[in-house]
């Protein structure tokens, strides 16, 4: 009967005991699962902030690929560049050559071009100077000369070439009309102008319309005078009239239209031979 007792007991706290045990083990198993489970979590978001950073290296990567190809691209098209510079390199030199043989011609050409303005301005003051010299005192009263742009003026007062209101050469201008006559005829090379300028005035007589035909007429009277009295070759002079359009002072006073009448004799170099000298210069070559 005691050990019929004892077994219920014995069984019992066996029972107890296992219990014990499992309720133990249960929350050991419970504790690495939860564990596991934090640790899974870990790893889920290393992973996630791998699979950013790989994402990222991956751009990084094709970003820096395209950089390279567009690197190597330009410098392809460098290397064609320098390679053209070189193959042309001798044609350059050519061209570099012709245009230093321009600019020396050029210069050349401008050099001769200098030395005959310096020739004719020497000319033209040598005229100017042989023509002063030679009039009197009283003569030079009613000429004037200079030498204005390579052109020789020799300007003569209306008071001493014509009557008032006439265009007839007076007897007292033989004179002068002869020295400015040997002038041109020592520079045979120079063509002459005679042109004729009046004052403001109208002009008041019958066969004479007005200042133009004034004006022309005195040009033409000195013309025919140096023809055929001082041997002036004819195709050497031309006449022309500027009336009152060409004022050299002011007509509203009496001195002032004085200095406007006045009869011009223009001389200078011929046109055709002046540009014959010139010709005669180094051509410039034309650009290429």
């Amino acid at each position: 009967m005691k050990i019929k007792f004892l077994l219920p007991i014995i069984l019992l706290v066996a029972v107890v005991a296992q219990s014990c045990v499992s309720n133990k083990k249960y929350a050991e198993l419970q504790a690495n699962y939860n564990k596991s489970l934090d640790t899974n979590s870990k790893l889920k978001q290393s992973w996630q902030v791998t699979q950013q950073e790989l994402s990222g290296s991956r751009a990084r990567v094709t970003s820096l690929e395209e950089q390279i190809a567009a690197a190597k691209s330009n410098a392809s098209a460098l290397q064609d560049a320098l390679n053209k510079c070189l193959a042309g390199n001798n044609q350059g030199n050519v061209n570099i050559a012709k245009l230093a043989d321009q600019i020396t011609a050029s210069d050349k050409y401008i050099r001769h071009l200098v030395e005959l303005k310096n020739k004719s301005d020497s000319l033209n003051m040598i005229l100017t100077n042989n023509l002063t010299r030679s009039l009197s005192p009283a003569e030079a009263q009613g000429v004037d000369v200079k030498v204005l742009k390579g052109v020789v003026y020799v300007s003569l007062a209306d008071n001493m070439l014509y009557k008032s209101g006439s265009y007839e050469i007076s007897p007292t201008a033989g004179s002068v009309l002869a020295k400015v006559a040997k002038i041109i005829n020592d520079y045979s090379t120079y063509d002459v102008l005679i042109e004729g300028n009046t004052d403001n005035v109208p002009i008041k007589q019958t066969n004479i319309r007005n200042n133009w035909d004034l004006s022309g007429l005195r040009a033409s009277s000195v013309v025919q005078a140096l023809q055929t009295t001082y041997n002036v070759d004819p195709k050497r002079l031309t006449a022309g009239g500027r009336g009152e359009y060409n004022p050299i002072a002011d007509n509203s006073s009496p001195s002032g239209k004085s200095q406007n009448r006045r009869t011009q004799i223009i001389i200078t170099p011929k046109l055709d031979q002046f540009m014959g000298l010139i010709g005669k210069g180094d051509e410039v070559p034309k650009g290429q």
